[in-house]
């Protein structure tokens, strides 16, 4: 198993699979319910009114399901998802393009926002606030500027880093909802849910193995179901057991915690060449070899939220429970041993 696995499981899922598995509906949507039932009051409100949904910024990790959220919006208000990430939009006529080929009540939806460039975002506030585009014709001394109407449309953007965007931006966004990891029980649902689409067989413990060491990421759990159907179908009879499903993790390099190779190499590379930290992130990638914005977005917040690492002004630091995860004895536990 490579040491990208957790990287490329959540950046790179099946496109074609990964949406079969996608509920469409807020009511087939498990896990993040005081968001759904935000949502879903939003949605009903605008649907009594007549009218398109306000603005929605979604944010949170990579795998949490905000893009099936912004389809499930779009489904729910009856209008056309047109989907777009902030990097390829490059020039202002790119995003021209997309907002006069939108219709009355489409939804827009803009994957990582946070790296819209900002000379696109200038063109981005008049159209989300009166619906109005300002676009430059000719140029030099024939440049004249022609304001167009748009539709009333939604724009849903999704970012896992909220912090990078502009307070301008930020505040055009009426709706803001975060979406958090989920909780082994709400994955447990999901990976059942996806068996039953995939028709796998599988047994409860065997839903609630892989559940339990998916990183709270239902775009994880849906990687490694299907990983671990591969191995019952070669190695088993077919059925998923939590003895088969162990066995199939294990050799995923996959162990009872969630964490993967990458992770215990962050870990042991803050410990053993950095004395336990603090280390920055860019010194930390070169350590590991693996790109700083991948550390940060990915791995990072399931380290931190789990308790083996910490983020200080300084930079990185191992806690105790990253010692004890490698075996490893701690500057402090030295010391005490010495007195």
């Amino acid at each position: 198993m490579s040491h990208r696995m957790i990287s490329d499981v959540i950046a790179k899922p099946d496109a074609a699979l990964e949406m079969t598995l996608r509920p469409s509906l807020f009511s087939d949507f498990t896990g993040q319910p005081k968001v759904k039932e935000r949502l879903e009051i939003t949605v009903e409100a605008a649907r009594q009114r007549n009218e398109a949904l306000d603005h929605i910024l979604l944010s949170g990790p990579p795998g949490l399901g905000k893009t099936t959220l912004a389809n499930i919006l779009a489904k729910a208000m009856g209008g056309n998802l047109k989907s777009t990430s902030g990097p390829t939009i490059e020039k202002a006529a790119d995003l021209a393009g997309l907002l006069t080929n939108l219709e009355e009540g489409d939804v827009l939806f803009i994957d990582e926002i946070h790296r819209l460039q900002k000379t696109i975002e200038e063109y981005l506030y008049p159209a989300m606030e009166d619906f109005k585009l300002d676009i430059i014709i000719d140029q030099g001394p024939n440049a004249r500027s022609v304001r167009l109407n748009l539709p009333r449309f939604t724009l849903i953007g999704a970012t896992t880093r909220s912090g990078l965007l502009s307070a301008p931006l930020l505040t055009r966004f009426p709706v803001r909802e975060r979406l958090d990891y989920y909780d082994a029980q709400q994955l447990t649902k999901i990976v059942v849910r996806s068996a039953h689409l995939l028709n796998i067989e599988i047994e409860e413990a065997g839903a609630r193995e892989i559940a339990r060491r998916s990183r709270g990421t239902p775009r994880i759990c849906n990687n490694l179901l299907r990983r671990v159907r591969d191995y019952a179908q070669v190695k088993h009879d077919g059925r998923v057991t939590a003895g088969i499903a162990d066995r199939a993790l294990a050799i995923l390099e996959i162990d009872e915690n969630g964490l993967d190779e990458m992770d215990k190499r962050i870990l042991e590379a803050i410990i053993v060449k950095f004395g336990g930290g603090p280390v920055g992130v860019n010194s930390l990638a070169v350590a590991v070899g693996e790109e700083p914005d991948t550390l940060e977005e990915v791995y990072e917040p399931y380290l931190i939220m789990e308790g083996y690492l910490k983020r200080t002004p300084q930079g990185r630091v191992a806690t105790e429970l990253s010692y004890k995860k490698l075996g490893l004895k701690s500057a402090a536990g030295n010391q005490s041993s010495l007195l």
